[in-house]
Order: C-alpha cells, then sequence, then structure tokens
C-alpha cells in the first residue's frame, strides 16, 4: 500500500513539472485540478489531469495488447 502511494506521489511531482508544456495542450486546467497561491508561487496539484493521462495511457496499452 506504501509503495502505491509513493508511485503516485511520484508521478504527481513529473506531471506536475511537466504542467507548464502540458498546458499548451490544454492539460492542468481542468475541473478538479488544484491552483492556489502561496508565498508569491502559483502551486498546482494536477488530479483531473493525471487521471485523464492516465486513462490515455490505459487505453493505448490495451490497443497494443
Amino acid at each position: 500500500m506504501i509503495r502505491w502511494v509513493f508511485i503516485i506521489f511520484i508521478g504527481l511531482i513529473i506531471f506536475a513539472n511537466l504542467l507548464p508544456w502540458l498546458q499548451k495542450l490544454g492539460l492542468g486546467r481542468l475541473p478538479g485540478d488544484l491552483r492556489f497561491r502561496l508565498f508569491g508561487r502559483i502551486f498546482t496539484i494536477p488530479f483531473a489531469s493525471s487521471i485523464l493521462v492516465s486513462l490515455c495511457i490505459l487505453l493505448l496499452a490495451r490497443l497494443l495488447k
């Protein structure tokens, strides 16, 4: 269980770092993505976008299988 929480946490960190590039594609501003400003810096927690990306990866994996 702890391993999955760690994997999800690392995945969210990677996704958040790729977010400026992915925002050009429309990801990162979906309903369910949290954005807040703290100490003059904008933090984003992309819940809905990460679910959308994981569904796309799942469908791609099923098509290639």
